[in-house]
């Protein structure tokens, strides 16, 4: 079976397990093409059988989410499942949100979270995060070509973005939050699009093994 296979990843399983448990049920050779966070939905690229050495070329398409985040709390992973580092009650606006976004648009320095599969020296940068080991990950240069809010009910506000390839949307949310001086973290985050392929075109992970997860 040499196949791509469009997954629509549910939340709380991470890639490599949506992986394994399609390689068990189909009996096939089969990698994924980008990773997405336990916490994340949406659209998970599977490759089978032959078509597992593609994978590099599926690595540098571009990326498009839906982003829901909370204003006033900030964690050690940048998402709602992490540490709480900080939290602040001072009350943030919709245009004051507004103008912030306006500077993450287009070319951005961006520095990856600890607490993410980037490698340092070859090791994973969470795995030394939850060791407590300081780590430091250098900030890379990526793109956004579209930020647009789509719900704000302080404090949290949802919106919808379109990335370049090793971009990090809790990474854009805790900017956001730091250049508004109140913190921010990602509640949920849902992958809707990898080059051409669309998260409607994907198929639930549940029906492609025939039982819930």
């Amino acid at each position: 079976m040499d196949d791509i296979l469009l997954v629509d990843k549910p939340k709380g399983l991470t890639s490599s397990r949506v992986v394994e448990l399609i390689r068990k049920k189909l009996k096939v050779k089969a990698g994924h093409t980008g990773t997405l966070d336990p916490i994340a939905t949406g659209l998970l690229i599977v490759l089978m059988g032959r078509r597992t050495k593609e994978a590099s070329s599926f690595l540098t398409l571009d990326k498009s989410y839906r982003v829901k985040a909370r204003l006033g709390v900030e964690t050690d992973t940048f998402d709602c499942d992490g540490k709480i580092l900080q939290q602040s009650d001072a009350m943030i606006t919709k245009e004051e949100l507004q103008e912030v976004l306006k500077g993450f648009r287009g070319e951005i320095w961006q520095v990856p979270p600890s607490f993410s599969a980037k490698k340092l020296a070859g090791r994973k940068a969470y795995e030394l995060a939850r060791k407590g080991i300081s780590v430091q990950v250098p900030p890379k240069k990526v793109s956004i070509y579209s930020l647009k809010l789509e719900e704000f009910q302080f404090p949290y506000f949802t919106f919808d973005c379109d990335v370049s390839s090793g971009f990090y949307v809790r990474s854009l949310v805790h900017d956001i939050g730091t250049k508004l001086a109140v913190g921010a973290t990602v509640v949920e985050v849902r992958r809707t699009g990898v080059g051409h392929y669309r998260v409607e075109q994907a198929r639930k992970l549940e029906e492609i093994l025939g039982y819930k997860v």
